[in-house]
């Protein structure tokens, strides 16, 4: 029986085995995400919206298949999920390899490289969340928030290593450079996992109480975090999608750095005050966030500087980083050990939306009112987010997870 409330070591201990495949998952997003529109917008000579559709048929296809995977792991268990996903992953980067080949043919490419994008969507879906689920189980209910936050941490690493890999492959002219050099080692990194997700104990479904929840059921019940959380995701949103463009309207440079500043003060906050959600409860955790949050998108509309963007940036990843975990745990608590999978996965669906929705729909702001304004409209949102987040019950705590 594995203990309820483990050392913080020993959590680590028993969930890195699994956590090794969620790393390997968004270090191939991350791959794809620096180069698809590059090939798509240079190399096949479509438009830099469709180079963007490109990108975004990866997060369509998530949004698609989160409640599905939930579904099979509450009645299937962990391993057969993660493994399913881990091989349509490696189906994706040959889907990726052959545009690349296709090239010439340049609606048979881009076929092909949507399909492959969906593909990853897919993968990207059944591996996440069959990551947390399975090392719920390993690491004990208890530690709910402390999986999540790992989770967190190894997927923004993930896309961080990624892409600067992909940057050297794209450009390289060797034989196995450019999309082909990435498909291939987007192939290789889910193919090297499969041997060890087979190998790994796999989670029993928890013996069901009473009849399976229907979806209306599930959605009320996740709804009231789900809806804080979207709102509070639309800051995110706001800064992966628009704040290199901020940066390039208003003629400064650095915008790489503003980026590697945010994502870098989201994984710090993560390994440092993740175990807060245990100790305070998720809901005081969440509102210190989203006000954080709000305050650093605020500065962001508002610095007549690049170092005042910065300091937006990084408060902004404060703030964001530990928004899911904390909400995730009291949303899996609604539903019941038996229905983690499906509860989850619900909730996972209104980050992909807001995230999804976040990007066309600040765009339409810039050439109306311009970068500040779309700023402050994603700091409204957050704030929204934190009020919605007063509503729900003070009392719950991760550790009842």
């Amino acid at each position: 029986m594995i203990p309820s409330s483990p050392r913080s070591s020993s959590v680590i201990a028993r969930i890195y085995s699994v956590l090794l495949f969620t790393l390997a998952c968004y270090t191939v997003i991350g791959l794809q995400m620096a180069v698809v529109p590059l090939f798509v917008h240079r190399t096949l000579g479509y438009s830099a919206a469709l180079a963007g559709f490109a990108v975004s048929a990866q997060y369509l296809a998530t949004l698609a298949t989160r409640t599905w995977a939930g579904k099979r792991l509450d009645s299937n268990g962990a391993r057969p999920v993660v493994t399913i996903g881990l091989i349509v992953g490696a189906l994706s980067g040959v889907m990726l390899a052959a545009s690349s080949l296709c090239a010439a043919e340049s609606s048979l490419s881009l076929g092909l490289l949507l399909i492959g994008r969906a593909l990853l969507g897919f993968s990207e879906s059944w591996v996440a969340v069959g990551v947390i689920i399975w090392n719920m189980h390993r690491a004990g209910a208890a530690n709910s928030a402390a999986v999540i936050s790992w989770n967190g941490v190894c997927s923004y690493g993930g896309i961080a290593l990624g892409a600067p890999i992909a940057a050297m492959i794209f450009s390289s002219h060797a034989v196995f450079g450019g999309l082909m050099g990435v498909g291939l080692l987007s192939t290789l990194l889910f193919v090297a996992c499969i041997p060890n997700a087979l190998r790994q104990e796999t989670t029993r479904p928890a013996p069901q109480t009473g009849p399976k929840p229907s979806f209306t059921t599930i959605f009320r019940a996740i709804m009231p975090y789900g809806c804080a959380l979207g709102a509070s995701s639309v800051g995110f949103g706001a800064i992966v999608s628009c704040l290199t463009l901020y940066f390039n309207d208003k003629n400064w440079s650095g915008a790489a750095i503003a980026l590697a500043v945010f994502g870098g003060f989201f994984v710090l906050t993560r390994f440092v005050f993740s175990s807060m959600i245990r100790k305070i409860g998720g809901v005081k955790v969440a509102l210190v966030s989203m006000a954080v949050e709000t305050l650093g998108l605020l500065i962001i509309a508002g610095g007549p500087s690049p170092i005042l963007a910065n300091i937006g940036a990084a408060l902004t990843g404060v703030g964001f980083s530990l928004v899911f975990p904390a909400l995730g745990v009291l949303a899996i608590e609604q539903l019941g050990a038996e229905n983690r999978g499906v509860a989850l996965g619900g909730f996972s669906v209104f980050l992909d939306l807001a995230i999804g929705a976040s990007g066309p729909g600040l765009g339409m702001i810039i050439p109306i009112w311009g970068f500040p304004t779309l700023f402050v409209v994603a700091a409204t949102f957050c704030a929204i987010g934190f009020f919605l987040t007063l509503t729900l019950p003070k009392n719950s705590h991760a550790a009842s997870a």
